[in-house]
């Protein structure tokens, strides 16, 4: 799991209604899939003052916003202020963008997952790298963007991919837009024996970043999970990747595991950090309706660890990681020697991305269309039908939704302080030129209750989470959210369409 599958694996997100309690671990899934902010803004209107909610993130669950550019004339007034909908300032990266590709693959599925995969019996790989790569042109000319930051691998499990695939991809990218040399390039492994034998060849193919799904060091629990993957196995497939890319390796990890204890998760955490490389990401997990886990735990086949002590797991974990000299630079991730994630750092901070294959999300302004707004993107799901929609129109974008400037704000808010460093003044100007911070959130009564109690800090930087605060975000998000929209007094206005393919793309 990572981050996209905030944002699929970009890929859902999940809102669940608790009655308040005074502290609750984190249930963020954050590398994917940031899919859509929305729902959770949504349950926010309608619950708030009455109940706790929680946004659960899938990355895939991936989502970010991409930014606006100027534009005058009378179709813009028609097209913008008409709807209710403002024109954000270009920003100097209008033209940069991060790229994410899902492999919708896997060998078979964990107990707990209820991401965008399948398993299939065989896969055409000349089919699925020439699909990848036309979408991938396709969508880059729609962005007009003339450089790509980073790129993303995930699935599903795309080391099951052969490396020759992610070569023909970046090679397609690196014909359509800037890549840099030094770009990072980020590939979600397996540690399986079949997926650290490939790691030299995508290394030569081009990935220059692992990220590592080795989620527990206990065989006991890997088995209930489901993973087909032993202790001992993912410990070589690090030792590999940091070899191979030392420096630049990421580990991650779930808590509040079947029968896991506080001090098992202590244990455990610390060997991990024993041997590991500069970045961990860590993860609670989560019982999504319909997997095999959550049927077991209804049962009282298996137990999992309450809210208290899931808690306590993560407030222990951030004390353990702090003392081994690891920063907390995001609610579930944390890096030493500056060893962030780049492309997941771009979610965070609003910046466009594009999103290619089964299931991917993406945020970004379609130029080539006459676009001017930014809009939340959705491919098509399924893999066989997003081949032949790729085949026959270049690319398969089932749904499109521009987004108002109150929801781009929205966006800003919730993914912004899931960062320790929160959202500067100058960032939020770029989206919010005409309210600052202190215009939009000062007078609340709630707003200063969460200063008073050491939750928020507003300041001369701009608007974070004190570190007390960052493990409560979940419920200090909706009273920003709901001051947000009470000070712009306006509904959230979107426009959504659904189709096979974009006007005058059919073909590349």
């Amino acid at each position: 799991m990572r981050l996209q599958r905030v944002l699929l694996k970009q890929q859902r997100q999940r809102v669940s209604v608790k009655r308040p309690r005074v502290e609750s671990a984190p249930r963020w899934r954050s590398e994917q899939s940031v899919s859509s902010v929305r729902g959770f803004i949504g349950c926010v209107r309608a619950v708030w003052g009455v109940y706790r909610v929680y946004m659960l993130v899938s990355v895939c669950g991936r989502d970010g916003v991409v930014n606006m550019v100027p534009v005058c004339g009378a179709a813009v007034f028609r097209r913008c202020v008409l709807k209710n909908v403002r024109v954000v300032s270009c920003r100097t990266y209008s033209q940069e963008a991060s790229l994410y590709i899902h492999w919708p693959y896997c060998l078979k599925r964990c107990s707990y997952c209820n991401f965008n995969k399948y398993i299939p019996r065989s896969v055409n790989h000349t089919l699925m790298t020439e699909s990848l790569q036309k979408e991938t042109q396709t969508l880059l000319h729609v962005s007009q963007v003339s450089r790509i930051t980073s790129v993303f691998f995930g699935g599903g499990t795309p080391s099951l991919a052969h490396p020759s695939t992610i070569a023909a991809v970046l090679d397609t990218v690196s014909k359509h837009a800037q890549l840099s040399a030094d770009a990072e390039v980020t590939l979600e492994v397996n540690p399986t024996p079949a997926g650290k034998s490939k790691l030299r060849d995508f290394v030569a193919a081009g990935v220059n970043r692992f990220s590592i799904g080795m989620q527990s060091l206990n065989d006991a629990s890997l088995r209930v999970l489901g993973r087909d993957h032993s202790s001992q196995e993912a410990l070589h497939t690090l030792s590999e990747a940091m070899t191979l890319c030392p420096g630049r390796v990421s580990v991650d990890l779930m808590f509040g595991l079947p029968d896991q204890s506080v001090d098992s998760w202590r244990c455990e955490l610390e060997k991990v950090l024993s041997v590991c490389d500069d970045h961990v990401s860590l993860y609670q997990l989560t019982l999504e309706r319909g997997t095999h886990l959550f049927k077991q735990v209804q049962l009282g086949e298996v137990n999992v660890p309450g809210d208290d002590v899931t808690a306590v797991m993560y407030q222990s974990a951030r004390s353990i990681l702090e003392k081994e000299g690891f920063l907390q630079y995001e609610v579930s991730n944390f890096a030493k020697n500056n060893a962030v994630s780049t492309h997941n750092t771009g979610y965070w901070k609003a910046l466009q991305y594009i999103g290619v294959g089964p299931g991917a999300h993406g945020r970004f302004v379609p130029h080539a269309l006459g676009g001017v707004l930014r809009e939340a993107r959705t491919q098509t799901l399924e893999p066989d039908v997003w081949i032949r929609e790729v085949q026959q129109h270049g690319h398969a974008t089932r749904r499109r939704i521009q987004l108002s400037h109150l929801e781009l704000l929205e966006e800003v808010l919730v993914m912004g302080l899931r960062m320790n460093e929160g959202i500067s003044h100058q960032h939020w100007a770029e989206f919010s030129p005409e309210a600052s911070f202190h215009q939009v959130l000062g007078s609340s009564e709630d707003f200063q209750d969460l200063q008073k109690r050491g939750l928020l800090i507003l300041d001369d930087r701009g608007l974070r989470c004190s570190w007390s605060g960052l493990a409560l975000l979940d419920s200090i998000l909706p009273v920003l959210l709901l001051r947000l929209e009470k000070f712009f007094q306006k509904p959230s206005d979107s426009a959504e369409t659904t189709d096979q393919a974009d006007v005058g793309l059919k073909k590349t």
